[in-house]
């Protein structure tokens, strides 16, 4: 199947404002990265960070990324979410070119397709756990009742609906992260791109939250991305991608990750 890059207009409602992304097909595969490739250059030096990396991911579907520190992980992520540019290759998300579109339609992807959850949370330190799962839906002008419905319904999903009052700082890191999968849901994305979503986490609670994102993926019909190195994480994920060297190795199953005697670094 050959997908169709995709740029969408300027809403008319918000003319100055990034360009508002339509949805795909269903039963298309959500994101398509072909042949990509990103090299970082420092003077003379290269440093190839991706090498002719290609994969699709489904509706519903989480796929685990695994691989030692700087084998790609975080490079890949951030190209599929068009946080960076490649220097060769395709990323499609939702039948739209990430790597063609302008930085409006970028904004857009960003805005109203994708969610992200970042390893440090990313929470604002001076907003409540409700104010932080409010951010994305004032920037895109939610009406202000359905915006605290919204909000009342996802810190419920993730088992704080009495914190929500509370900021940051007043909650442990199991919880604000909790309160960053809220806020990455709040504008129902398709697509969940998480870095090293548990790295700061104890082990118990980073399995707490992985099962969370597994039943999020399960319930919301979203495909997750997931870069981790810890095996007992990774047994919860759909599928396996793994990365050598900026190389995608054979994909596995979370069966053959457990059992294949390898830990990743």
């Amino acid at each position: 199947m050959t997908t169709q890059p995709s740029h969408s207009p300027a809403s008319a409602e918000h003319p100055d404002d990034a360009a508002v992304i339509a949805p795909a097909e269903r039963d298309d595969p959500l994101v398509v990265v072909q042949g990509l490739r990103k090299v970082y250059r420092s003077g003379p030096k290269e440093v190839v960070a991706l090498h002719d990396v290609s994969f699709e991911a489904y509706p519903g579907e989480l796929i685990a990324i695994r691989g030692r520190s700087g084998s790609g992980k975080t490079t890949l992520l951030n190209l599929v979410g068009g946080l960076d540019r490649p220097d060769g290759g395709h990323v499609v998300v939702a039948g739209h070119s990430v790597t063609e579109l302008p930085e409006p339609g970028l904004l857009g992807l960003r805005r109203d397709v994708i969610g992200f959850i970042f390893q440090s949370f990313g929470l604002i330190p001076v907003l409540s756990a409700a104010e932080n799962v409010g951010v994305p839906l004032r920037l895109s002008r939610t009406p202000a009742a359905e915006r605290e419905e919204r909000i009342r319904m996802l810190l419920s999903m993730v088992g704080l609906e009495k914190h929500t009052n509370q900021r940051p700082y007043e909650l442990s890191g199991g919880q604000q992260q909790r309160v960053a999968v809220a806020r990455a849901l709040a504008n129902r994305p398709r697509l969940l791109i998480a870095d090293e979503p548990t790295g700061q986490l104890d082990s118990q609670t980073g399995r707490q939250i992985m099962q969370l994102l597994r039943a999020v993926v399960r319930s919301e019909g979203v495909t997750a991305l997931v870069a981790t190195h810890d095996p007992s994480l990774i047994t919860l994920a759909d599928r396996v991608l793994e990365l050598h060297d900026g190389a995608l190795v054979s994909p596995s199953t979370p069966r053959t990750v457990a059992t294949d005697g390898r830990v990743p670094g």
